[in-house]
């Protein structure tokens, strides 16, 4: 270890969130750091749970640390085959994806604010911000990109 021997709070916050996002039955991989930097073109990594720390705030007594987070939930649009479509679902899986990205970001958020997580000593602050995206990408994913703090008890003491 370096300097830093016992400061694992970021550790910690990568580890739970990946270690959940995994437990769902939709997700198949989840990655870390700039998303330029995944593989992107390859399909078996999908439906893939993307991980982005964007801030980190060690609050004023210095007991917590809340992290500013956004988990990017994706798959692959599929088009129909078929010559007869639904006008309003139209000839892609679109719908299908964004109804089961957003309900798994749902459930991750809400284990933090009042479930599972939140009894281990882990904190979701404020609301889930969920931003929809649409056929990005060489190979058509759709998904969300869900923002939100997360608090974890800060190991650095002051002696």
């Amino acid at each position: 270890m370096s300097d830093n021997q016992g400061a694992t709070a970021f550790f910690t916050m990568l580890d739970t969130l990946r270690l959940h996002l995994l437990e769902d039955p939709n997700i198949n991989t989840c990655t870390y750091g700039d998303l330029a930097q995944i593989d992107l073109s390859n399909q078996t990594i999908f439906p893939l749970a993307h991980l982005v720390p964007n801030t980190a705030t060690v609050d004023p007594t210095g007991q917590t640390i809340t992290f500013n987070v956004s988990v990017i939930l994706m798959d692959i649009v599929d088009v129909s085959k078929e010559k007869e479509t639904d006008i309003f679902y139209g000839i892609t899986n679109e719908q299908f994806i964004l109804n089961t990205m957003l309900a798994i970001g749902n459930k991750l958020f809400n284990r933090f604010k009042g479930g599972d997580l939140r009894l281990e000593g882990y904190q979701a602050n404020g609301s889930l911000n969920a931003q929809p995206f649409y056929q990005r990408f060489e190979n058509q994913l759709a998904g969300w990109n869900c923002t939100f703090d997360l608090t974890f008890q800060n190991d650095i003491y002051i002696c």
